[in-house]
């Protein structure tokens, strides 16, 4: 029995033994009494009985142990004037730990305390990451909204969460633009039945707040003069961080992560999983306003002694689609951890990697992509030109780390494109048909997890228990609902073909919207590409792909007519004729979250002939206003 397959076997059969072992990698200032009580089934605690702080592991320890003069944490901005702001910014371990002891210390004399939440409003900036370890330094409850999100949205947060404080940025920066955050901000305390007495802001050259209006504080006037404040234990059930995801009723969900299996499972993973180690240079391309910036831009790689990129800037445009080289080169990054709509963006951009020849990447060992599907084609050019292992890797912000994944750091395991590999130790994942069933190896169907679910994962929405059970574990008794669809083959290889609601019925077949992409990206002009079910009055639903061409590549007139002939030949080729594949239009661009993800049910319901509203989180609300005609146009 191989490495991965002994620690799986393991983390199922006995959790207790395999997550106690874990669980040494984290400094406990009282020592749990076991690894898991599962007698309020289903709200599990992992290490009941045990105290810590979050923060002191991720930066103390390491400066007691000798490790201070290491690098944790360098800042590279793509987008501010380099003549009026530094560009880089580093922070060694001894460094970062007193700046954010100061800016705990900050926090706590405006009111701050144990159990307080705190809302953070900021862009990709070093304070962004220090308030959130402050935060966990003295026991608060930080819940960090993305930077420029609407301020209807902000609102419902600071309502939900009470924040006794927001800290805030004036701006975040944008490729075109300036997005300023104080009038945002003042919208949303318009709109929220709570408003805190304090708002702590960080002032930006790009564009300066204006702080004589009530309630503001100066970020450079209040944290220098403040006294550091030392770290406060708490138990490993008491709650680290609320991070909100959409709800389908309006009202957001506050995921409500806890201090102990946090620290424990992030650590673990970050071996495991990344084979990242103390002194490597992990470098996550992502927000910290996402999951994936709170797990693997500041709690993760410092947790691990590793030394963190934050980066603001784009995949492309930032100046062009060798941004990612060089910072490859110039901060030796080891390991990349980014979207797959990023790496399309550049490949559509440079299909030939000329860019990337520009630079010396000879120090990445490996490029992980998650949020969105890797679709082949893109694993396949991936691979090709990094000559580095490609692995696509499938989690979500309930779950806060990877459920499945090849565990480079146990064992690296054969790779299949479209696969996320397979699940990780500590997740039990099950494919289940509509009755709960499970189906055979092969079988598309739902994908749920066994409870327990491992330490890391969401204990419960914030202050709505009813909706933590009636949202994920309803659905199938036993089973927390992934929302997603695939299938685990005969080796034990997960494909996680999308969304639930992605999956289309065409005259009585159901067809996974993934697979018609698959097929679609084959296409030597295809840069990326989206299918959504559309109405149909004989089959019920018809599969409509939205492709976006590759730079260079012509689609007008007999080229357009040829390339439709090609794609709809390639869903037949490789899905079937059964996929009833013949629409599809040429599109500048996909409209996208901030995240990556591709807004599937939103253009499903334009092209289905209803009025959507403008989703908080997109990236770019004039891709979807140009492509509102083309859906509507098809009806």
């Amino acid at each position: 029995m191989g490495a991965y397959a002994e620690a799986y076997r393991r983390s199922l059969a006995d959790p207790e033994g395999f997550w106690r072992e874990a669980a040494e990698i984290i400094d406990w200032t009282a020592e749990p009494s076991r690894a898991l009580d599962a007698g309020a089934a289903p709200f599990y605690r992992w290490f009941p009985g045990g105290e810590l702080n979050t923060c002191a592991n991720a930066l103390d320890r390491h400066v007691a142990g000798g490790a201070g003069e290491r690098t944790a944490l360098i800042w590279d901005s793509a987008m501010v004037d380099p003549s009026r702001t530094p560009a880089r910014r580093s922070f060694t371990y001894r460094e970062l730990r007193d700046e954010v002891a100061r800016v705990a210390g900050a926090l706590a004399a405006l009111g701050v305390g144990k159990g307080d939440r705190v809302v953070v409003y900021m862009p990709m900036v070093p304070e962004a990451v220090m308030t959130m370890l402050a935060c966990a330094r003295i026991g608060a409850v930080h819940s960090v909204v993305f930077g420029g999100f609407a301020a209807k949205e902000l609102a419902a947060r600071i309502e939900d969460a009470r924040p006794t404080l927001v800290v805030a940025a004036s701006c975040g920066l944008e490729p075109a633009r300036v997005v300023e955050y104080q009038p945002i901000l003042e919208r949303a305390l318009e709109l929220s039945a709570h408003r805190p007495e304090h708002t702590l802001m960080l002032q930006r050259d790009a564009c300066p707040a204006d702080l004589t209006l009530p309630g503001y504080l100066d970020w450079d006037e209040v944290v220098p003069a403040a006294e550091p404040a030392d770290p406060v234990p708490v138990a490993s059930d008491d709650p680290l961080y609320i991070l909100y995801t959409s709800g389908t009723t309006g009202k957001p969900k506050g995921v409500l992560r806890t201090a102990g299996g946090h620290a424990v499972a992030l650590a673990w993973s970050m071996g495991a999983v990344y084979d990242v180690h103390a002194g490597d240079v992990f470098w996550t391309v992502s927000d910290v306003g996402w999951v994936v910036g709170h797990s693997y831009i500041v709690y993760g790689p410092l947790l691990v002694g590793a030394t963190t990129v934050v980066y603001e800037g784009k995949p492309v445009g930032t100046p062009d689609a060798g941004a990612f080289w060089r910072i490859v080169q110039e901060h030796r990054v080891k390991t990349i951890f980014t979207a797959p709509t990023a790496i399309r963006a550049i490949k559509k951009a440079d299909p030939e990697a000329a860019e990337l020849g520009k630079y010396d990447t000879t120090t990445l060992a490996a490029l992980y992509l998650a949020g969105e599907r890797l679709d082949p084609e893109t694993y396949h050019w991936a691979s090709r030109v990094l000559g580095v292992p490609v692995t696509d890797h499938w989690w979500q912000t309930e779950t806060g780390w990877p459920i499945a994944a090849n565990p480079r750091g146990l064992e690296a395991l054969p790779v299949k494109p479209g696969s996320a590999t397979v699940p990780v130790p500590g997740w039990d994942v099950r494919v289940l048909d509509e009755s709960g069933a499970p189906v055979p190896a092969g079988r598309e169907g739902e994908i749920a997890i066994r409870l327990p679910l491992p330490p890391g994962a969401l204990a419960t929405l914030w202050g709505d228990d009813d909706r933590f059970v009636e949202s994920y574990l309803s659905r199938h008794e036993g089973h927390y609902h992934t929302g997603d669809s695939g299938h685990l083959d005969a080796d034990g290889h997960l494909f996680v073909m999308g969304r639930i609601d992605d999956v289309i019925n065409v005259a009585g077949h159901r067809l996974s919207t993934g697979a018609i992409e698959a097929a679609l990206a084959t296409h030597p002009a295809v840069a990326e590409c989206a299918v959504i079910g559309v109405p149909d009055p004989l089959k019920g639903q018809v599969p409509y792909g939205l492709i976006v061409l590759k730079a260079g590549a012509e689609a007008a007139g007999d080229d357009a007519a040829k390339l439709r002939a090609e794609l709809v030949e390639a869903v037949r080729r490789d899905v079937g004729a059964v996929a009833a594949f013949r629409e599809a239009s040429i599109v500048p661009a996909l409209p996208k979250t901030r995240s990556g993800k591709i807004l599937r049910r939103t253009m499903r319901g334009i092209a289905g002939g209803r009025d959507e509203p403008v989703p908080p989180t997109i990236e770019d609300a004039s891709v979807l206003e140009a492509l509102t005609p083309i859906l509507r146009n098809r009806l």
